[in-house]
């Protein structure tokens, strides 16, 4: 019989996948069990000329929540594919429970990998869907009943397996491909964008009950995303991802408040943060001939000279506050109004300027306007 080759959902293609023996399965577990970690040390991946990954040292710990937070093309699915086995990295190892695991297949791998696109096999039902992980390990079927109601409750499932994903939403056809993830007890759970494609009621649906259906498991969990307000939402860890290099690693709280350098603060900022030349002297910032404000904590230690400053559009507002604060005069490009909040650009000496403030402010298009 000829060697086949297919794509399961879980996007793992293999020559000869149809003939993967149970005894080589994901699921069996040998010898006495190490803590768990995932660790990526000095892996790279390079296409021809293109270098994909640079040189990449990270280290997951059981149990974790990790985002990996970059835009597109920044590296965030090939360093998911080198966690997963999808691709080997051009140099560099990957270590899982102590021991080298760069050359061991995918097939061996105890990994769950869901995509922002709907990877559903479509000539089965949801239920099938969800079970399959269950009947390639060879579990019997009570145990396979039993598993599969358990995620098809917590994912709100129940009422659809009976049917095929192309009976479902765009939302429930994710669901259940999470819900495969979720079944397979992977030990390494890997995420990328899966809300990407969801409209919005959804997406915050899910956002919402992703970190609930991951508390309390042992698996490590890594998700991609390219939206700040995501992984502030799951909390956890963050990398920050630049043109194939992590920028910093590290609780994602943290990372927002103490980014490393200004590729990092720009990475977690959404809208952009705001970046202007300044000076120090003294007590004072001065940014320009006009505008001096009393140095914070942050920069009373700085000495004194020319430097970068950062000021995220949430500590920007068109409305004069109490306390230490610097104005600055400039012109209304453009105003996005959401009900809740206005997002103002305005254009500072040929520099452009974004505000994020609470409440409605329809300032007009070119109107001369004074920030804070």
């Amino acid at each position: 019989m000829a060697e086949k080759s297919f794509i399961n959902p879980e996007g793992m293609v293999r020559p000869g996948a149809y003939r993967l023996q149970r005894s080589r399965s994901i699921f069996r577990r040998e010898g006495p069990r190490r803590a768990m970690s995932l660790e990526l040390k000095d892996v790279t991946k390079r296409a021809g000329d293109n270098v994909h990954i640079h040189p990449t040292s990270l280290t997951l710990a059981e149990g974790s929540f990790n985002v990996l937070l970059g835009t597109t093309l920044s590296g965030k699915t090939s360093l998911m594919q080198l966690m997963a086995g999808l691709v080997a990295p051009s140099t560099g190892k990957v270590w899982f429970r102590g021991r080298d695991v760069t050359g061991l297949p995918v097939q061996r791998r105890n990994v769950s990998m869901v995509y922002q696109q709907f990877i559903n096999y479509p000539n089965l039902s949801v239920y099938e869907n969800i079970a399959s992980p269950l009947r390639v390990a060879g579990l019997g079927r009570r145990e396979i009943e039993d598993r599969v109601r358990k995620v098809a409750e917590l994912l709100r499932l129940v009422p659809m397996l009976k049917r095929r994903p192309a009976e479902l939403s765009g939302g429930q056809q994710q669901r259940t491909a999470i819900a495969r993830a979720l079944i397979k007890d992977s030990d390494v759970i890997l995420l990328d964008e899966p809300l990407a494609n969801l409209d919005y009621k959804l997406r915050e649906e899910l956002r919402d009950e992703l970190p609930r259906l991951f508390a309390g498991r042992s698996a490590i969990v890594v998700y991609a995303t390219t939206e700040p307000t995501e992984a502030l939402l799951f909390g956890g860890n963050t990398a920050t991802l630049h043109q194939g290099r992590i920028t910093q690693f590290g609780k994602t709280s943290e990372i927002y408040r103490r980014p490393a350098d200004l590729l990092t603060a720009q990475v977690f900022s959404d809208p952009p943060i705001n970046l202007a030349p300044v000076v120090k002297r003294g007590p004072e910032i001065a940014l320009g001939d006009t505008v001096r404000w009393r140095a914070g904590r942050s920069a009373a230690g700085l000495a004194d000279g020319a430097y970068t400053i950062g000021i995220r559009p949430h500590l920007v507002t068109p409305a004069a506050p109490a306390g230490n604060a610097g104005a600055i005069d400039g012109r209304v490009l453009v105003t996005e109004i959401s009900g809740s909040e206005s997002v103002i650009h305005f254009d500072i000496g040929g520099r452009t300027w974004v505000s994020q403030t609470a409440g409605i402010h329809p300032l007009e298009v070119g109107a001369a306007a004074r920030l804070y």
